[in-house]
């Protein structure tokens, strides 16, 4: 496996809603030290996959908004490699949008896609599995899907059947993708034990996924071969803001995954969550003896339990008898909500 062949596009358009006030389309959470750690979600990223390629192998595809939060927060990545987003159209015409642009300089490409704005902590593990992943894609046509095995029966995430492994590998045919279940069906995938939470990282070579995106959304690609033509010169932005907007809003899921007979699941047990909310944050911060997760360094707290508190531009928080709740802080914006009521937070946001 060639280092330089390697390549990582990085998912980075999403506004995080559910993680208003410290999240907003303005700046949202992806661009934020959300753990108190002195880096921010999207840092954090390119850190634990420097292992694989250098630097000018990195992409991010992000909203035209946040073009120059990404320039500021990454200064070592190639402008060129800064992929700006008209509009949002899901994931599909996104990784489209990168692989057809890495193809037309690198057409022998072997690349692994994540989003900006999941967490691991076992990243010695996690630069293990993706090496071995793109080892396997390297080598022949397929695709791998990196599926993290579960530690409870969540039912916020979807999940992915294993079927077996392939020999000498960790590696596994996909019998089935699941959408997210109710917590009876979450229980029984546990105790089945061959299905692992679908994590959204995916491994594959230029060739195999244009020919996918090709069989499955030609609709797409050849959009792709259109605005193709203008990549790497002064016409591309312009192409770009003329033909993006037309391509259809469809998940990488539902456009190939869920139709592929090319799709393989590489087992993961590296410390990861997507935080998609305030409450799978608070399972992942330190907490005190009566379970409060504090985010900042000048919060006091009296006779409360199970809080998250995240005010981190504060200089002293004092909280007395607050049970289960959220207190988040940023720009003037403040939130006090109810932990169990977390999935109001994107219609409070408004």
């Amino acid at each position: 496996m060639e280092k330089n062949n390697n390549h990582v596009v990085i998912m980075a358009g999403g506004i995080g809603s559910r993680f208003w006030p410290m999240s907003t389309p303005e700046y949202p959470k992806q661009f934020i030290d959300v753990i108190g750690c002195g880096k921010s979600l999207i840092q954090l990223t390119v850190e634990r996959f420097l292992p694989v390629c250098p630097l000018t192998n990195f992409w991010v595809v992000t909203s035209e908004k946040y073009v120059d939060i990404v320039k500021e927060q990454l200064p070592g990545i190639p402008e060129s490699n800064i992929l700006a987003e008209p509009e949002p159209r899901n994931t599909a015409p996104c990784i489209a949008y990168a692989c057809w642009k890495i193809g037309k300089k690198y057409p022998d490409a072997n690349i692994a896609v994540t989003p900006s704005d999941a967490l691991v902590v076992n990243t010695g593990e996690f630069e293990r599995i993706i090496k071995q992943a793109l080892t396997f894609t390297a080598e022949r046509d397929a695709i791998v899907t990196v599926g993290i095995k579960p530690s409870r029966p969540e039912t916020g995430y979807g999940y992915i059947c294993a079927g077996e492994a392939e020999a000498g590998s960790e590696i596994c045919r996909v019998e089935a993708f699941k959408e997210k279940p109710d917590y009876e069906t979450a229980c029984k995938y546990m105790e089945a034990g061959n299905y692992l939470w679908n994590a959204g990282i995916f491994v594959w070579n230029r060739k195999t996924i244009t020919e996918e995106i090709r069989r499955y959304t030609p609709g797409l690609a050849s959009t792709m071969d259109e605005m193709s033509k203008d990549f790497f010169t002064d016409k591309e932005t312009e192409t770009v803001e003329r033909l993006f907007h037309t391509c259809e809003k469809i998940s990488i899921d539902y456009a190939v995954m869920e139709k592929s007979d090319k799709i393989f699941t590489i087992p993961a047990d590296f410390g990861w969550s997507d935080l998609g909310s305030w409450g799978s944050l608070k399972t992942l911060l330190d907490k005190d003896s009566n379970g409060n997760a504090c985010v900042g360094t000048g919060v006091k707290l009296y006779d409360s339990h199970d809080n998250i508190v995240h005010v981190a531009d504060e200089r002293k928080v004092v909280i007395e008898g607050l049970d289960g709740y959220i207190v988040a802080e940023r720009n003037g914006a403040l939130l006090i909500c109810r932990l169990k009521n977390e999935q109001k937070i994107k219609e409070f946001a408004k």
